[in-house]
């Protein structure tokens, strides 16, 4: 640890003396604790990091046209989709995917640096529950759907496969996140293949390019982005390890999701099949202003533009099919090969663009004082996981059915969109219709039949409640040997133990 004299140096480098204002008022546990933060912060480093961040904040604006005139849609041949491709195609994809994964070669990475602030609640958000009939949380969901997705391989090409999960979090959900997996017993899967590590926190920085004090011993900090994770990846080793497990093929996604598909076979194979190095999963904007980036080429280079630089009227175009012709709006859910994940790393993390998000901070003032800001009085610096698109000599997007893969959980109940009980519906919403494709018939309290539904509103409850649990099923296959003709009492809970049962009545 650094010593006063140290810290003190180090500090004034950077212009920041500021930090150790109430140094004489604090006890030998809070100087340790300052001090231990301080160590962290590189002088250079920090000096460009807070001239960087006020001279971005002094030009952030919420609109800018200038992007507009260069923007192309993806080419046509580096687009995959489920809605338009023949079965054929699809099994062709999937039974790729399905062979990289029984050969040890693809891993998942999850992107869990975030909390439930805007849900309400203080822990990390793959802790939440959203009130499913089983209660299972999102970690738990993803963790089930894992060990389905190593089975279906195992089934398929008779080898036992692994698929690690690494988990990226941050200095604010590393602690509960570890906790919880313990308490849980790593909801079935092997400790030893659940890879958590933590991403950078930097410090909060003031209009005047000075770092925020959020107690007289700590500074202000906030995860450096998901963008954060290809420095994160080289400070902890993870590139190190992807080598030792053979892993080629990266699966990358935040953990809001809740209807992700885990290491997608079919996302994975196209990618595959393509020679790509680098692969995003979009979905079709529902509206022009929706407010999702879109994955297109600026300058010849494919990158996600945020719904806030794009002019109305360019989010407006259409193509000769009356589609919209900037429709592909971005989800964070993306294919990476280890070796371009490597390029990145080395090269290329420098270059990353760093995006300003001005905050309300706690701070304390002059005195000492704790201060809880009523405006916008801080400047936190991201980067963004998408911003390495450009890089890629082979990029593929890949477009998703929005109902069957897309439904992200970020505001409490109360808000019009991405809430628990929208999530909660998606989520049942698909396995009732999976279990009507599967031939299953609905029946209420009273024994009587419920009339089937195929199509539903995100802002209306399925006509019967049926949860499956990703143990039984990954994505909807299997289920026809079980539910076909049988009458399913709703609330229905489809678990292991109840295909069990299902199986001997059959």
């Amino acid at each position: 640890m650094l010593s006063f004299e140290e810290a003190k140096a180090r500090l004034e480098t950077a212009g920041q003396a500021h930090v150790l204002q109430f140094w004489a008022e604090l006890s030998a546990e809070e100087s340790n604790t300052l001090l231990e933060e301080i160590s962290k912060l590189q002088p250079d480093e920090l000096l460009e990091h807070c001239r960087a961040a006020a001279e971005a904040a002094s030009r952030h604006s919420s609109a800018d046209g200038r992007l507009d005139a260069r923007m192309k849609p993806v080419p046509p041949e580096f687009i995959g989709s489920v809605r338009k491709s023949d079965k054929e195609t699809l099994q062709i994809w999937g039974d790729e995917g399905l062979l990289q994964i029984s050969q040890d070669r693809v891993a998942v990475l999850l992107l869990a640096g975030g909390q439930g602030t805007r849900l309400g609640v203080p822990y990390p958000k793959g802790m939440y529950n959203v009130g499913l009939p089983s209660g299972k949380t999102l970690y738990q969901i993803q963790a089930e759907r894992i060990q389905k997705l190593q089975k279906l391989a195992n089934v398929k090409h008779g080898s036992r496969c692994t698929i690690p999960w690494y988990i990226m979090t941050s200095e604010f959900t590393l602690g509960p996140t570890e906790k919880f997996f313990k308490d849980n017993e790593y909801f079935g899967l092997c400790p030893s293949n659940v890879v958590m590590f933590e991403q950078r926190m930097i410090p909060a920085v003031g209009f005047d390019g000075k770092i925020i004090l959020e107690k007289k011993n700590k500074i202000a900090m906030a995860p450096d982005g998901n963008g954060g994770l290809y420095r994160a990846l080289v400070d902890n080793k993870i590139l190190e390890d992807m080598e030792r497990r053979g892993v080629e093929y990266l699966h990358v996604y935040c953990v809001d999701n809740i209807l992700v598909k885990i290491a997608d076979p079919v996302f994975i194979g196209f990618c595959v099949i393509k020679g790509a190095d680098c692969g995003a999963k979009v979905v079709d904007k529902a509206y022009p202003a929706e407010p999702v980036g879109v994955v297109c080429r600026v300058d010849g280079l494919y990158q996600v533009i945020e719904y806030s630089e794009i002019q109305p009227e360019t989010a407006e175009l259409r193509g000769p099919g009356g589609e919209l012709l900037f429709s592909a709006g971005n989800i964070c859910n993306h294919f990476f090969t280890q070796d371009f994940l490597k390029d990145v790393a080395e090269k290329f993390e420098s270059q990353l663009k760093q995006h300003v998000a001005i905050k309300k901070v706690p701070f304390v003032d002059g005195e000492g004082n704790l201060v809880k800001s009523t405006k916008p009085n801080g400047i936190k610096m991201e980067k963004f996981v998408f911003d390495v698109f450009q890089f890629s000599k082979k990029f593929v997007a890949f477009e998703v059915l929005r109902e069957e893969e897309f439904s992200p959980l970020k505001n409490a109940d109360g808000a019009p969109l991405d809430t628990p009980t929208t999530a909660r519906r998606s989520l049942l919403a698909q396995h009732y219709r999976w279990a009507l494709a599967a031939g299953g018939n609905f029946l209420d309290e009273q024994d009587k039949p419920i009339p089937p539904k195929h199509s539903m509103t995100q802002n209306e409850d399925p006509p019967a409640i049926c949860e499956i649990s990703p143990l039984v099923s990954y994505f909807g296959e299997g289920l026809e040997k079980l539910l076909k003709q049988k009458n399913l009492k709703s609330p229905f809970l489809l678990d292991e133990n109840e295909a069990e049962n299902l199986v001997k009545t059959t």
